[in-house]
């Protein structure tokens, strides 16, 4: 009997793992992922808000072009995009990863258009929207905010 209620509950744990489920954790990089895009709000076209989200292995695009950015809708790209971006992740401010703020200056208050990020580490979520104007952000931000520019240019084309 104890055999039998033995396999019973081997069988309940195996069935009800779904092997696609992941829980973040220190040990699994597989969640971690950054998110960049920008957004201007008087504009007109596909480009005037691009949303990519970048991981280890894949470049995806968000389809819904949505201006608050959420929901995502994450397609993923061919390779030789994932390959011009892949580097980004390595011009990530520490600054801005310890920095209280959420939003620097004004994004796209002037229609100097915004970007947004959002960075996943193990599982803790940080996300910021930033001034394109770079004279409304702090000096930490300069060369990244450029970087994110440059990459979402190149991905584009």
């Amino acid at each position: 009997m104890k055999k039998l209620i033995y396999i019973f509950l081997l069988s309940i744990v195996f069935f009800s793992c779904n092997p696609n489920d992941s829980t973040p954790n220190e040990n699994n990089e597989e969640n971690d992922y950054l998110i960049f895009g920008h957004f201007y709000g008087f504009c007109v076209g596909e480009t005037c808000v691009e949303v990519f989200k970048l991981d280890s292995e894949k470049l995806y695009e968000d389809s819904n072009d949505n201006y608050a950015n959420a929901p995502f809708n994450f397609e993923a790209l061919e390779t030789d995009k994932f390959e011009l971006a892949k580097d980004l992740i390595n011009f990530l401010p520490a600054e801005l990863l310890s920095d209280t703020e959420t939003t620097f200056g004004c994004p796209d208050c002037a229609d100097g258009g915004g970007l947004f990020i959002e960075y996943s580490k193990n599982g803790v979520i940080q996300n910021w929207r930033i001034d394109q104007m770079q004279n409304n952000v702090p000096t930490y931000l300069h060369d990244f905010v450029d970087k994110v520019n440059e990459k979402i240019a190149l991905i584009n084309n």
